[in-house]
């Protein structure tokens, strides 16, 4: 195994941002400090054959580009403070009333205008016999999107010699305020060969939040009998939603601990993407709303070309107290952690 740092680019303010390379004998990792963005996952499929299976760049002036920001699709980047939606982008703590950005219809969103997807990250290389890794970290300061108080935000990536590849979040704060941390990679198993609408899916979620307009309503409500069963692999055919799938499923671990949430698969190719998590529910996200972009001259991703298993709390659950709390008080430690393990068969 090993880690390789180097340049990948000048953002505008005239700061450098880094690209971090982890690799073993199997599998290729490339994760940069501008937003701790995974900006790709060389793999082999069961020829051995090897592709990126993840939606991203290899130039930071890409990520930065006017194209790309005015159809943002947040190509596998950390979202923070906040991810998801917060209704309305009100937010009451401790009796003090904050009002966030509107960035997403009525609500807000991903952390609001100018999230940790577009934050530069301080970086810690993480070498030793039985994995790599990049300790990324920011201090995001008091008042920073109208959140309350300063929170220290770290985000570990590792890789081992089994494939696995985990993110490890921790923060902790000098003021009550809301955290729920996720990564928005979105994966194509064919390597963007074709869409992802003939990857199998298979979650450990008998339940999903009830949804209106992207807000839940407060209801727990079972998949059985519905397009939302994915308690068996079934392809992501959409079952006839007119734009795919962008719904929170809801997993029995209110203790916290580290389960399998699913497993993601791609017959032609035989590759696999299993998740576990500490987190209690995941977005998946089908990509309907995906740009397609021009890239030095050639048209790439669009709609469906990647799906996001975002591991993370429930949407807007800061209105919801039966939800998992998302509150983050002084003294108390943010400690999550999700694992994509990669197989091909």
């Amino acid at each position: 195994m090993k880690i390789t740092a180097t340049t990948f680019g000048t953002l505008k303010d005239g700061r450098e941002a880094r690209l971090f390379t982890l690799s073993n004998d199997t599998i290729k990792i490339k994760i940069t400090n501008y937003g701790a963005i995974i900006t790709a996952i060389d793999m082999p499929n069961k020829n051995g054959s090897i592709d990126n299976i993840v939606c991203g760049f290899d130039k930071l002036e890409t990520y930065q580009s006017d194209e790309y920001l005015a159809g943002y699709p947040y190509f596998g980047a950390i979202i923070g403070r906040f991810g998801n939606r917060i209704a309305n982008g009100h937010l009451e703590i401790e009796g003090k009333t904050y009002e966030m950005a509107i960035n997403n219809g009525p609500n807000h969103l991903h952390g609001g205008l100018e999230g940790f997807d577009k934050k530069l990250f301080d970086a810690e290389l993480i070498e030793s016999e039985k994995e790599v890794g990049v300790k990324l970290s920011y201090l995001s300061p008091d008042g920073e999107e109208n959140y309350p108080g300063n929170l220290k935000v770290t985000c570990i990536y590792t890789l081992n010699e089994e494939n696995d590849l985990a993110i490890q979040y921790y923060a902790e704060t000098d003021k009550t305020t809301v955290v729920n941390l996720t990564n928005h990679t979105y994966f194509n198993l064919t390597g963007g060969k074709e869409n992802i609408l003939n990857h199998e899916l298979e979650l450990n979620a008998t339940k999903i939040t009830d949804m209106v307009e992207q807000i839940p309503t407060g209801k727990i409500l079972p998949v059985v009998g519905t397009a939302f069963d994915f308690t068996s692999p079934k392809k992501i055919n959409t079952d006839g939603l007119e734009m795919g799938y962008d719904d929170n499923f809801v997993f029995d671990n209110e203790d916290g601990d580290l389960i399998m949430a699913g497993t993601l698969s791609e017959a032609k190719s035989g590759r696999q993407v299993e998740v576990y998590t500490t987190q209690p529910g995941m977005q998946v996200y089908t990509g309907y709303w995906i740009p397609e972009f021009t890239i030095d001259g050639k048209k790439k991703f669009g709609s469906y070309s990647g799906i996001a298993l975002e591991t993370q709390h429930y949407p807007d659950s800061v209105h919801h107290p039966k939800f998992p709390t998302t509150f983050l008080k002084p003294g108390e430690l943010y400690d999550q952690k999700t694992i994509y393990k990669f197989i091909t068969e």
